[in-house]
């Protein structure tokens, strides 16, 4: 479980984050919903502790991040937008790199990257060097890479951008699974169409501020809309500029 409660950033002239606070539970997939700018990733990277809020608490499975980051971390599985890997080694190296930052032993992690590369399909490049990887395949080795200690927090900052028709289906029944596998499972996005097709809960960002946080149906109630997109809009509309 992920608890975010008054969250507040700022960078130089810029509030980035004013107030924001959602619950994120176990077993459920929870959407960080707004626009480019809203401050989602900014969020993220708090909860990550990449990031150090100006005010405001972040816990994962009641471990407070300020005072216990790594801690947190081990907890936690994270996808940031951008991939972030080591170009020189190959896809397997880096998968192995952070199974030994995450404790494990070389026997589990090598059983452990055995049982991704079936699940993601990436026989015919585990073995390559990640530099001039396609975007689809820097994502495999990614997710891999943040799932090995099998966390049962789960991050994913926009993890579908980029990806053609066929790689969006299969992340969303991977992230799908591992809701059922009991998971807490937070994902940002902008695409309603994401949004509605994955969430149990979603948070609406406009302008740094939470506009309306609950299930779909409950946020569809409280703005009056008939689909996600149309509660969307009406829901940034309620934060002055």
């Amino acid at each position: 479980m992920i608890l975010v409660e008054r969250l507040a950033k700022r960078f130089g002239a810029v509030q980035a984050l004013h107030d924001i606070s959602f619950s994120a539970l176990d077993g459920r997939i929870t959407g960080l919903l707004g626009a480019n700018g809203a401050g989602k990733s900014t969020t993220l990277r708090i909860v990550s502790t990449m990031l150090q809020a100006d005010q405001g608490s972040v816990r994962v499975d009641d471990i407070d991040g300020s005072s216990n980051p790594l801690a947190v971390r081990a907890k936690l599985g994270v996808l940031p937008h951008a991939s972030g890997l080591y170009p020189n080694l190959t896809a397997r190296e880096n998968i192995r790199y952070f199974g030994s930052l995450n404790g494990l032993d070389a026997s589990t992690i090598e059983h452990r990257i055995t049982d991704w590369v079936a699940r993601l399909e990436m026989n015919e490049i585990i073995d390559r060097r990640t530099k001039g990887f396609s975007h689809g395949q820097k994502l495999k080795v990614a997710l891999a890479r943040a799932l090995i200690h099998a966390p049962r927090n789960v991050i994913l900052d926009e993890p579908t951008s980029g990806l053609d028709v066929g790689a969006t289906r299969a992340l969303r029944d991977l992230i799908r699974g591992l809701r059922d596998q009991g998971c807490c499972v937070v994902l940002s996005s902008h695409i309603m169409q994401e949004v509605s097709a994955l969430c149990d809960d979603i948070v609406i960002v406009a302008r740094g501020r939470v506009v309306h946080s609950g299930t779909p149906e409950q946020i569809l109630a409280g703005t009056g809309a008939a689909n996600m997109e149309e509660a969307f809009m009406r829901a940034s509309q309620e934060v002055a500029p």
